[in-house]
């Protein structure tokens, strides 16, 4: 069980789910670029391709933390978003108190579908989340709970 389904309140349901983008693995990747290329290279250069695969070890297994350890739901009720492993950073925020989310994409968030959404709260919180998996479907599902809640 994580963190949403352990947080639910009595009758509060979950919706919808997305995580992180698979692009937190980015610099996982590049760094085992350059590993092959510097191991390929011909100078027999292993301690280069060495260092390259041990940074992309050490990135990878930090990519990995973040990207199991994230859990973006909305509810009925709330907009629940938790990130990190040990240095947590989580939102719990009653659809009736927000008041608008904000949608950042660069060319390539647009081109492969993610970026950071920012969670804009009564009282003045503004709370972003980066690398998020279908940030504008997010939103449009915030947007449409906000939007029957008030109908009802």
């Amino acid at each position: 069980m994580g963190y949403i389904d352990t947080n639910l309140l009595e009758g509060e349901q979950v919706l919808y789910r997305t995580k992180l983008h698979w692009m937190v693995f980015f610099w996982t990747a590049v760094w085992i670029l350059l590993g092959l290329l510097s191991a390929i290279g011909g100078n027999n250069n292993s301690s280069g391709a060495a260092f390259f695969f041990f940074i992309a070890l050490i990135t990878g297994i930090s990519a990995l933390i973040n990207y199991k350890t994230a859990e973006f739901g909305i509810t009925n009720k709330r907009v629940l978003i938790k990130v990190g492993f040990i240095r947590r950073k989580s939102l719990e925020t009653l659809l009736a108190k927000i008041e608008g989310i904000q949608v950042d994409q660069s060319l390539f968030g647009r081109m492969l579908n993610y970026g950071t959404i920012t969670v804009t709260g009564t009282g003045g919180t503004h709370t972003p989340f980066a690398r998020i998996a279908t940030p504008l479907e997010f939103r449009k599902k915030v947007q449409e709970q906000i939007s029957s809640a008030q109908k009802a």
